[in-house]
């Protein structure tokens, strides 16, 4: 007698393996066996006839870390399959962090990450974070130390580099996070602190991560025709801090991109990225818009310097003057000041002319009316093309990253398709992958990356995370006009071996069985 039995599937055990017909039996949260078990009785059974059991799907890149409480992101997650995130990235979360730390990452992320529902005025620690997780959702979560986060509890928001007290301060606290349960470290290092962060400073911290067999997990400091440069920058930390560094939303023209991995491979370095299937991206309005001369990381500050007339003037001259091409690609996907609301879903341009302005004036009035807390969806150089998302997802040291972000009532529809995008258009209509491989390009490879040792197969012994997915019907329904629609093809997902989504619809186990995981 089992707990559960899955039956009648074709199971694709994440291995890249062919796939072979099997039932799937699981006892107190493991995979017991995978087997024909036609007399074999169970508490409870799935009939998966014509479908394919795959391991739970890993969300390398999510942003997650508050909107993980949400039922209705749950959802959308379990929908496609996916029954992990792995939080903490771009280099700013929640943890380590200090009262003043806390209250800055919550405030320069919120069109990101949103607000925690339960930590309070801080501080904070990673073991706390980690906790705060545990057994409270049913997706499982994984962290990644936020350096962004860490040079703040040291240096404020300093443009400068570390003091030796500094730097040291900051590696104790990344041995403490890596204490804690961490899996990683994150940089964004396009976002304020840690764009003032060098690749010295940057270096000495992965020294421990790298030690512990953990990567660099990294939002470069630039992206398609700044991709060589920012690589160049991630392989030296690399080397110094004998780290293997991982890319987060890889893009951009894929001759130059798949070249820049298949080098650093040839060198002997252990790269790896992840990448979603679509040809928008989605951030901060301030990250997109404003010009570095402005004082971005004292948000006090720059909202002072946006209501001076005489900035005001110098911006329209110096910089949004010569940015025209770059406002028709932005949507306005997040906007938190009740007086602009309606503006939500529209590109900057039609919103600014229905508010009787230009665009930067527009922009300048929203950004303020928000406190800085505007999100934005935005059109990608055309060197982004389709024919490189698939290029890029081709590549053995691919894996994938939704890099959702829930806020907003018009945000990107990646956190509601990715999963089911890949699947439905690039397993089965286009031929990217094989289905054996999707098995371990959403699952298996992340797992080792992240050395989430017992996941990412469907093996016995392994924990029960499994995934049943109809490869006739599987397919994304959000789009950038309606992103908040669920996936279809996704009926059933068990996590820790408790089914969580039964007939597409979320289960209310007494206790969620989502888990902190650990690296081995």
């Amino acid at each position: 007698m089992y707990d559960l039995l899955v039956r009648g599937g074709t199971v694709l055990d994440g291995t890249g393996a062919p796939g072979r017909r099997a039932d799937v039996a699981v006892t107190a949260g493991r995979i017991s066996a995978v087997d024909p078990m036609d007399g074999a009785q169970a508490a409870m059974e799935i009939d998966a006839t014509a479908r394919y059991v795959m391991p739970g799907f890993i969300d390398t890149h999510v942003h997650g870390d508050a909107a993980v409480f949400d039922p209705d992101v749950q959802l959308a997650a379990l929908r496609q399959g996916v029954t992990t995130f792995v939080l903490g990235q771009d280099g700013l979360s929640y943890a380590p962090a200090s009262a003043e730390t806390l209250r800055y990452v919550s405030r320069y992320f919120a069109p990101v990450n949103g607000t925690h529902p339960a930590l309070g005025d801080g501080p904070v620690s990673v073991a706390e974070l980690l906790a705060g997780y545990d057994r409270k959702t049913p997706l499982n979560t994984v962290y990644l130390l936020p350096h962004g986060t860490i040079r703040h509890g040291v240096m404020g928001t300093a443009r400068r580099a570390p003091e030796p007290g500094e730097l040291a301060a900051m590696r104790a606290q990344v041995e403490q996070g890596l204490s804690e349960g961490a899996a990683g470290l994150s940089t964004g290092l396009e976002y304020v602190p840690g764009a003032y962060a060098d690749a010295t400073e940057i270096a000495a911290l992965c020294t421990p991560v790298g030690a512990a067999g953990l990567p660099y997990v990294t939002h470069m400091r630039g992206y398609e025709s700044a991709a060589v440069t920012a690589m160049a920058e991630v392989l030296e930390i690399a080397r110094a801090g004998r780290v293997a560094p991982h890319v987060s939303h890889y893009h951009g023209p894929k001759h130059d991109l798949l070249a820049l991995v298949d080098n650093a491979h040839a060198e002997g370095i252990d790269l790896t990225f992840d990448n979603y299937p679509y040809l928008r991206g989605s951030s901060t309005l301030t990250l997109v818009t404003l010009p570095g001369w402005l004082p971005v990381a004292d948000l006090d500050a720059t909202l002072e310097e946006l209501a001076d007339p005489s900035v005001r003037e110098r911006l329209e001259r110096d910089w949004f003057a010569h940015r025209a091409e770059v406002w028709p690609r932005i949507t306005l996907s997040h906007v938190p000041a009740a007086e602009f609301r309606w503006a939500e879903g529209m590109s900057l341009p039609d919103a600014a002319e229905r508010a009787g302005k230009g665009p930067g004036e527009f922009c300048c009035d929203l950004l303020v009316a928000t406190r800085l807390e505007a999100g934005c969806v935005f059109g990608q150089p055309p060197t982004n093309s389709e024919d490189s998302v698939r290029a890029l997802l081709r590549h053995p040291a691919q894996m994938s990253g939704s890099d959702a972000i829930y806020q907003g009532g018009h945000p990107h529809p990646r956190g509601w398709g990715a999963f089911a995008r890949l699947l439905g258009r690039h397993v089965r209509d286009l031929g990217d992958w094989t289905w054996e491989q999707a098995a371990v390009h959403l699952a298996g490879r992340a797992a080792g990356r992240f050395r989430l040792t017992g996941r990412g197969r469907v093996e016995a012994g392994y924990a029960a995370d499994l995934v049943v997915v109809d490869p006739a019907t599987v397919t994304d329904r959000a789009t950038y006009e309606g992103p908040r629609v669920p996936a279809d093809g996704v009926e059933h997902v068990v996590v820790n071996g408790v089914p969580v989504l039964v007939g597409g619809v979320l289960t209310k186990p007494g206790e969620p069985p989502g888990r902190v995981l650990r690296p081995a």
